[in-house]
């Protein structure tokens, strides 16, 4: 199997509300995947179905399994960080260490110390006297210690500041991921993670509006600082976005070959956040 995660026409509802909207995804095996979106967008559903933790409607496979019916067996090819620490807060940290090598059979106590011994966190306190950057990094340093497939990763820094969040991702490449692995990071602070992605994905109201690659972005979307005398030339071509910068107007295109745009003004390849407020805006 080629993609460590299959989907056909997931739905989900909450009452009313629709979480999901037939959604379809197909991520393939040792890519980094951003699945980017708004509040309330349907990321974290997403992430919830493809780990087993809400039913949905729909074809999924994930590591070859249906996370609805094989959850048990799945979670030995699957681990999850969410946003919020959800280690045992009464237990030490060598209590936390001994109870996932009983409960998880391949959990590597060794790899999991060696990294541990890197970090400044004590290994007799208690997870509730733990700062929020040790708690992400006691959680990075149990589930980097487990071979597994694919590591699903939910808002993983959210109120971290910004150097255990740059020692977060780079422990990240470095230390877990090995061009087998699979790992789907959700998040809002989509500038931190840009270079580490291998394939982006958008969503909003439910339903999937960009799914690429990351080497194929320069090929569709072209963000073109206009010269004042094109503007009228740039309106007629249908841009999906267009916004005040320095003075000029920025204009984001979709589909059309850089070629055609290099007369009207410089041209770059929109940043991963530039290009999701330029799909928002145009939903």
């Amino acid at each position: 199997m080629s993609n460590i995660v299959e989907a056909r026409n997931l739905e989900k509802r909450y009452g009313n509300f629709i979480a999901l909207d037939s959604v379809d995804l197909n991520i393939a095996k040792g890519s980094i995947v951003g699945l980017i979106g708004p509040n309330g967008a349907g990321k974290t559903t997403t992430l919830k179905c493809l780990i087993g933790l809400c039913d949905v409607e729909g074809e999924l496979q994930v590591a070859g399994r249906d996370p609805r019916e094989q959850r048990h067996k799945l979670m030995e090819d699957v681990c999850f960080i969410a946003d919020v620490g959800i280690l045992p807060k009464w237990l030490n940290v060598t209590q936390v260490i001994d109870y996932v090598e009983g409960v998880h059979p391949k959990f590597n106590r060794a790899r999991s110390e060696k990294f541990l011994s890197t970090t400044q966190i004590p290994a007799n306190k208690k997870i509730k006297e733990l700062s929020k950057g040790m708690v992400t990094q006691l959680h990075l340093a149990l589930v980097m210690a487990i071979e597994v497939q694919l590591l699903v990763l939910d808002e993983p820094t959210l109120g971290l500041d910004i150097i255990y969040r740059k020692e977060f991702y780079d422990r990240l490449l470095n230390d877990f991921y090995d061009g087998n692995r699979t790992i789907i990071i959700s998040t809002h602070q989509v500038e931190e993670i840009e270079t580490l992605l291998s394939h982006l994905i958008f969503i909003n109201n439910g339903q999937i509006i960009l799914d690429a690659a990351m080497s194929d972005l320069a090929d569709t979307y072209t963000e073109v600082l206009v010269d004042a005398d094109k503007i009228a030339l740039a309106n007629s071509l249908n841009p999906i976005y267009v916004r005040e910068l320095l003075g000029k107007k920025s204009y984001t295109f979709e589909s059309i070959p850089r070629s055609q745009l290099e007369s009207l003004g410089d041209t770059v390849t929109p940043s991963v956040a530039d290009l999701f407020v330029a799909k928002m805006k145009e939903e």
